[in-house]
């Protein structure tokens, strides 16, 4: 299988948004991704796919905590930032941050905040699979959406 032809492919396949931050011994870091979901809720478990080259991922092995920021519409800024590795160093500069248990950055407005302990980690290529269990969440008042389709990012939910 061609790898250009494989990504054309999975670029139709529309993909939620979201910050995913650690924070701890290792230092606070923070990507955008899309390769995150569900995997059971007992205990409620998320996956979340990093590639192993990322300048983050051995922050985030180290830490052993993460937490899914799913963004909203109006956060497109939030998202280049995060994606951008030029921004590196003043990402956390911008917006309003809280914690929830473990101590990773939560996206004060996010849609939901999934906040995670890393509990297994499995290798596939050239990602990591983060299995991690979910300990303890919020929620905006307004549900809203933002995802990756084509290429693109497209709002789901009212207009703010």
């Amino acid at each position: 299988m061609n790898s250009e032809r494989f990504r054309h492919a999975m670029s139709r396949l529309g993909a939620a948004i979201n910050v995913v931050t650690t924070a701890g011994p290792a230092g606070r870091h923070g990507l955008t991704a899309s390769a995150v979901c569900s995997v059971t809720d007992a205990p409620p478990t998320v996956l979340v796919c990093m590639n192993r080259r990322s300048g983050s991922h051995q922050v985030f092995r180290d830490n052993g905590v993460l937490c899914v920021n799913v963004l909203s519409r109006h956060h497109r800024v939030v998202a280049g930032r995060f994606a951008t590795p030029a921004d590196a160093g003043t990402r956390f500069e911008h917006d309003a941050w809280e914690v929830l248990e473990t101590g990773a950055p939560v996206l004060a407005d996010a849609s939901a905040a999934l906040d995670c302990r890393i509990t297994d980690i499995s290798e596939v290529g050239t990602h990591s699979v983060f299995f991690c269990e979910v300990v303890a969440v919020s929620t905006a008042a307004q549900a809203g959406g933002l995802v990756w389709f084509d290429r693109a990012y497209h709002p789901l939910g009212d207009p703010d």
